[in-house]
C-alpha cells in the first residue's frame, strides 16, 4: 500500500503543475474512482473550490493571485477568498458603495447570480429594493444599507456615461483633464469632497480609480465618499475647529516705567 504522503505529494505536484484541476483528474492522481478518498487527501491541503463552473475546479491557495475583491481567475475559472458563489455575492453586496443590480454584479463576478441573490434575500442575509424600477441588491445591516441606498442616488443623478456598469468604469482622457485641473483649484476639504464624489459616480473601484487619478491616498477618497454620504460638510473653513496650528498668544503690552516724583 502506498504511504499517505505519497498520495498528498501527487495531488501538491498535480495542483502546482496545472495550477487549475478538475475532480477527474484529481481521482486520476490519486489512482482512485471514489470521491471521499480525494477529499480526505484535500483535507491536508490549503486549497479553493471554484464559484465559476458550479465548483467543478480546485487550485492551491499558494497558487491563487486574488484582487482587491478577493478574485482571482485562470483561464476563465474564477475562484474567491469568500468561498462559494452564495458567500462570494453576499460578501460583495455587503461591502458594496451603493448596493448592486443583478446585471452589475455579474459584470463584476462573470457568472449569473440573479439565484443566489434572491436566496439571500429569502435568508435574510441580503436585502433589496426598488430603486428606478429595478430591483437594488444592498445590505441586510440597516446603517451600511443607508449608506449604499444614499450613494446609489448619487449614481442615478450623475450623468450615464458614469453610471455604474459591470466592474471598473474607465474615465475619458477630456474627463481626467477636467477632473484634474478643477482639484487643484480648490482647498483641503473641497479636495477630499471632489475626490470623493468622483469615486461615487464610478463606482466599483472608484476609490482606487480616483486616488490614482489625482496621486492621493485611496483612504482619502474613501473619507470624502463618507463625509459626503454622512453630511457632515464644514462650511466657510477646511478644518474643524480646533485643527491646524494653535495661534500664538498675544501678550499684554508691558507699561513704560515712570519717575517716582
Amino acid at each position: 500500500m502506498r504511504p499517505t504522503s505519497f498520495h498528498v505529494e501527487s495531488l501538491l505536484a498535480l495542483l502546482r503543475r496545472r495550477k487549475v484541476v478538475t475532480l477527474p483528474e484529481l481521482k486520476h492522481a490519486l489512482d482512485t474512482q471514489t470521491t471521499s478518498t480525494v477529499f480526505r487527501k484535500l483535507a491536508s491541503l490549503a486549497y479553493r473550490t471554484s464559484y465559476s463552473h458550479r465548483g467543478a475546479y480546485y487550485t492551491l491557495d499558494e497558487t491563487a493571485r486574488f484582487d482587491a475583491d478577493g478574485l482571482w481567475s485562470f483561464r476563465q475559472v474564477w475562484f474567491s477568498r469568500h468561498g462559494t458563489l452564495l458567500d462570494t455575492v453576499e460578501a460583495m453586496v455587503g461591502a458594496s458603495l451603493a448596493g448592486y443590480h443583478a446585471d452589475e454584479l455579474e459584470g463584476v463576478l462573470h457568472v449569473a447570480v440573479k439565484a443566489p441573490l434572491v436566496k439571500l434575500v429569502r435568508q435574510a442575509r441580503l436585502d433589496r429594493q426598488q430603486v428606478a424600477g429595478r430591483w437594488l441588491y444592498l445590505s441586510a445591516e440597516p446603517a451600511v444599507r443607508r449608506r449604499q441606498l444614499s450613494a446609489r442616488q448619487v449614481h442615478q443623478a450623475a450623468p450615464s456615461s458614469l453610471g455604474l456598469g459591470g466592474g471598473v468604469r474607465a474615465l475619458p482622457d477630456e474627463l481626467k483633464a477636467a477632473i484634474v485641473l478643477f482639484y487643484s483649484l480648490l482647498d483641503e476639504q473641497q479636495r477630499r469632497l471632489c475626490a470623493g464624489l468622483e469615486a461615487l459616480k464610478i463606482g466599483h473601484g472608484g476609490d482606487t480609480q480616483i486616488a490614482e487619478l489625482l496621486g492621493i491616498d485611496p483612504a482619502t477618497v474613501a473619507a470624502g465618499r463618507r463625509q459626503l454620504l454622512s453630511g457632515e460638510i464644514l462650511t466657510g473653513r477646511a478644518r474643524r475647529g480646533g485643527g491646524g496650528r494653535k495661534p500664538a498668544e498675544k501678550k499684554p503690552p508691558s507699561s513704560s516705567p515712570t519717575s517716582s516724583s
